[in-house]
């Protein structure tokens, strides 16, 4: 029996937790005896594609790595390399393709380089068919709903020179207490919920993320305790639809609820939260973050189309004129709150009737930043087979008035801020002005002003002299 087999021996009889753990170890072992090899330390890049759910997940890859005795840096030119893929958009995609290029000639020189691909692109069949024909010198691929089992791949992957698929079609387990490696110590990502149930119809993350199920709150809780416990002073709680937070487990809690006991935490100074969905958001969640002296003054509220007839083709269930009472509700609670949105352009059959009640709404609602997007084709989504596409010239033109529209507002309701003196956590030292540090405002617009970087990581006054339409200049105040 091979050390490989009696660790599986070994792992039947432990929790998934211990079984990680105990192929970490294994790994450990194998770097360590490379390493000893090459006569240096064996190096790892992870490069993150997509949205902070993403961002969190590779923390969790990069904290497996640490473990396993990696050295982490920057360049792609490693021993192991990670892309943590998104698929939202087809230009995702496209890129990845291209990138693997690159890769494809640093292992020709590197001939014990290991590649490795994962995240929501590889939740595609045809995207995993395509690497198996196309590019047959990667390593491991593996989707989204495994990812806890990294270390096990990984001993698998350092074992063999054959690529190996572990792909699942869904999965209700989650696993906790694996190791992460947080890209900053002073604030954290905690996922409080998994997966998508709103099959918006143009959407492929309810196809790539599967079904949602929530963590207990304990379990939450736990978490951020610890994190707190470790220097965090901000935590961004995220999931797909974190409105719809709680319905899964044996006794539902509301996430209302639990932003009221995340509140509780001793030492925790900030809390954020997204995505919300309109249709999901509730008086309770907006009473809550009116009286909290945590939740910090910003929301994003997805738009997606200010057309009623176009939102229900979207399957978004709420009307034009419930999205705007919701975000009116929610700014007479907060006046100082700060609103961002995603809204599409040139979705199926969206007339220029469609597009100006848009346009209306954006008017309306006077959002602070928003995410503006060209409609992307998903192969899988009822969207896809639509008739009626948007010629892509009409779509470039809308896009460019939106722009426009988005911009200008986001100017003017960024200027009302001026003058004031807001509590800013410092993230990191300014790069293109040297002196000067970089903070984040509680809703979330960024300033620069004069600092030394003993004050990264702290939350300090700082006065908004300046508004540079997307961000401010200001003067620290003692």
């Amino acid at each position: 029996m091979d050390k490989l087999d009696k660790i599986e021996e070994m792992a039947a009889l432990m929790s998934e937790t211990e079984r990680q753990y105990a192929y970490m170890q294994e790994a450990r072992r194998l770097v360590e005896e490379e390493s000893a090899r090459l006569g240096r330390p064996l190096t790892a890049n992870i490069t993150t594609f997509g949205c902070q759910m993403n961002a969190r997940d590779s923390e969790k890859l990069s904290g497996i790595l640490r473990e396993a005795g990696y050295v982490e840096t920057e360049s792609e030119d490693a021993d192991f390399v990670i892309y943590n893929t998104c698929t939202v958009r087809e230009n995702a995609n496209q890129r990845v393709y291209g990138r693997l290029g690159v890769l494809h000639g640093y292992k020709k020189k590197n001939p014990h380089m290991k590649i490795a691909l994962c995240g929501c692109m590889m939740q595609e069949p045809t995207v995993v068919e395509k690497l198996k024909k196309s590019y047959r010198f990667v390593d491991l691929i593996f989707g989204t709903h495994n990812i806890f089992k990294f270390a096990e791949l990984l001993v698998r992957t350092l074992t063999s020179d054959r690529m190996i698929i572990d792909i699942w079609k869904d999965t209700d387990q989650i696993v906790e207490d694996l190791p992460t490696e947080r890209k900053y110590p002073f604030k954290s990502g905690v996922n409080i919920m998994f997966g998508c149930n709103n099959f918006c119809s143009y959407c492929i993350v309810p196809y790539v993320r599967g079904r949602e199920r929530s963590r207990e709150p304990r379990d939450i809780i736990r978490e951020i305790e610890a994190l707190v416990r470790d220097g965090v002073r901000e935590v961004m709680l995220l999931g797909q639809n974190v409105n719809s937070y709680g319905k899964t487990l044996e006794q539902p809690v509301s996430f209302a609820q639990l932003l009221k006991e995340v509140e509780q935490i001793d030492g925790l100074e900030r809390i954020r939260f997204m995505t919300s969905h309109p249709k999901d958001l509730s008086d309770e969640l907006i009473e809550v973050m009116a009286q909290s002296k945590k939740i910090c003054r910003h929301l994003h509220l997805p738009l997606q189309s200010g057309s009623s007839r176009i939102l229900k083709v979207m399957n978004r269930r709420y009307t034009k004129e419930q999205y705007v009472e919701l975000a009116q509700k929610i700014r007479r609670a907060m006046p100082d709150i700060a609103l961002s949105t995603d809204i599409i352009v040139g979705f199926p059959g969206e007339t220029e009737e469609d597009f100006l009640e848009t346009l209306d709404v954006v008017k309306t609602v006077r959002y602070d930043s928003a995410f503006t997007f060209i409609y992307s084709k998903r192969t899988g989504t009822p969207a896809a087979v639509m008739e009626n596409q948007v010629p892509d010239e009409v779509v470039k033109d809308r896009f460019d008035r939106l722009l426009s529209c988005v911009q200008d507002i986001s100017r003017e309701m960024a200027e009302r801020f001026t003058g004031s003196v807001q509590e800013a956590l410092v993230e990191e030292p300014n790069e293109q002005l040297g002196g000067y540090v970089t903070g984040r405002l509680g809703n979330n617009h960024v300033v620069h002003f004069p600092g030394g970087t003993e004050l990264i990581g702290q939350i300090v006054k700082v006065r908004l002299d300046e508004c540079k339409g997307f961000y401010y200049m200001g003067s620290l105040m003692n």
